[in-house]
């Protein structure tokens, strides 16, 4: 009868294993199927995780001239003139032009590809608004003694700049 007891008890023992590993079992596939759904409605990113990104020109063109439609909104990213930009943007691409709609579109008498205008842009980037040093694009320009300086806010360093 001992017996019998022993085996009733390793029995049920065994089917409470056996319950518990069914419902951890159902609780990971639950589980499993939470976080499926919560990837599926999180959005896709768009952006690299850097803190700068360098803006890239959005171009449309009438005849012969090459406007840049976002171009207040570039100015804005790098924190610079748009008198400033334009002047660098025509010297570097030959080309004459207009700011139009107080500064936040840009008229160039030239057709250009998005890849040259782009270019420039990156170029500029580069040369006047990320720091030599640090590479963080928190710079200002400042003009000592006829010289203009890059002065960089994070590590306060300076460099000339053309």
């Amino acid at each position: 009868m001992k017996e019998k007891e022993g085996k009733e008890k390793e029995e049920k023992k065994e089917e409470k294993q056996k319950e518990g590993k069914e419902k951890q079992a159902e609780k990971q596939a639950d589980y499993d199927a939470l976080l499926d759904n919560l990837y599926a409605r999180l959005p896709e990113r768009k952006g690299t995780g850097e803190r700068f990104e360098p803006p890239v020109a959005e171009l449309f063109f009438e005849g012969n001239k090459t406007t840049i439609r976002n171009f207040g909104e570039v100015c804005a990213r790098l924190r610079r003139k748009p008198e400033e930009l334009a002047k660098y943007l025509f010297k570097e691409l030959a080309a004459k032009g207009a700011l139009e709609a107080n500064g936040s579109r840009l008229a160039l008498n030239a057709r250009l590809t998005p890849r040259q205008v782009n270019e420039k842009l990156d170029y500029y980037i580069q040369g006047t608004v990320l720091c030599k040093e640090c590479g963080k694009p928190d710079t200002h320009v400042e003009t000592m003694q006829g010289t203009r300086t890059l002065v960089c806010e994070a590590c306060g360093a300076r460099k000339p700049v053309r």
